[in-house]
């Protein structure tokens, strides 16, 4: 796909977010809009899914956007789109990631830091057996405070995983106020650069700065995407608001956002 298709994507993948939000009642609907430009890009960008037994991986390890991840699936035609009405819902999707309960959820996580490692581990499981197939993982900025994320800085570059690629949402808002301010991880860039890791930021918004930060070559080096984006991005009224962290999606929520979103 081409960027313009990729970005008509992105706001399907948006609309689907606001409807299982405002079904279930759930929180997190800023948390899976921040990162809705990242995932289409990555399925309908670059991943390799068509041979589905040697596909590429990816991991959503910031799992409580969970939203963004069945929306993304159900698009690209792996998750039934009729699941997408069970989420929430007994015996469907749960809010954050089970790999029992959904095809193409590669993956249980929810405590934060462990989808990170748990990528590098099958990162480096195909490095061992020569295969070709690569790991992508999305952590989120605030769960870059977690101590497992910099242990498992340290082993990607010692282990010359260059078939894995992590992208860090960075939109600055975590559950009780801006990442920055909470436990300050900047210069983020520096410090990845710093562990040995080939370093890319872009405009987390921009298809096609993220293609290219994809395809940029590292030199036998793991990468780190540092993405520059806008928590509820898409719908004007929760853009950069910590209140859509956990807020509820009400009918008149869900209508204006479903407006602008058309």
């Amino acid at each position: 796909m081409n960027t313009e298709q990729i970005a008509v994507v992105s706001r399907r993948i948006r609309q689907e977010i606001i409807g299982m939000a405002y079904r279930s009642g759930g929180p997190h609907v800023g948390s899976a809009l921040s990162c809705a430009d990242i995932l289409a890009t990555l399925y309908f960008g670059r991943m390799q899914l068509d041979e589905w037994d040697s596909r590429d991986i990816f991991i959503l390890s910031k799992a409580h956007a969970s939203m963004a991840l069945y929306a993304t699936l159900a698009a690209r035609g792996i998750l039934p789109p009729w699941l997408l009405e069970q989420y929430c819902c007994e015996n469907g999707l749960p809010g954050h990631l089970d790999m029992q309960t959904g095809h193409g959820v590669e993956c249980s996580a929810g405590s934060l830091g462990h989808g990170f490692n748990i990528g590098l581990g099958m990162a480096y499981g195909f490095k061992a057996k020569g295969s070709g197939r690569r790991v992508y993982a999305l952590v989120g900025d605030g769960e870059s405070q977690e101590g497992s994320v910099w242990e498992g800085a340290m082993f990607a570059p010692s282990m010359g995983l260059d078939n894995f690629t992590a992208i860090m949402d960075c939109n600055n808002l975590q559950g009780y106020g801006r990442a920055t301010e909470i436990c300050s991880f900047e210069p983020v860039a520096e410090k990845w650069r710093a562990f040995g890791w080939h370093v890319c930021e872009v405009d987390g918004h921009d298809h096609a700065a993220i293609l290219a930060a994809l395809d940029e070559a590292t030199g036998g080096k793991p990468k780190m995407i540092i993405a520059r984006t806008i928590k509820g991005k898409g719908v004007s009224y929760m853009e950069d608001q910590l209140i859509w962290h956990y807020y509820i999606v009400t009918s008149q929520h869900r209508d204006a956002a479903l407006k602008e979103l058309a």
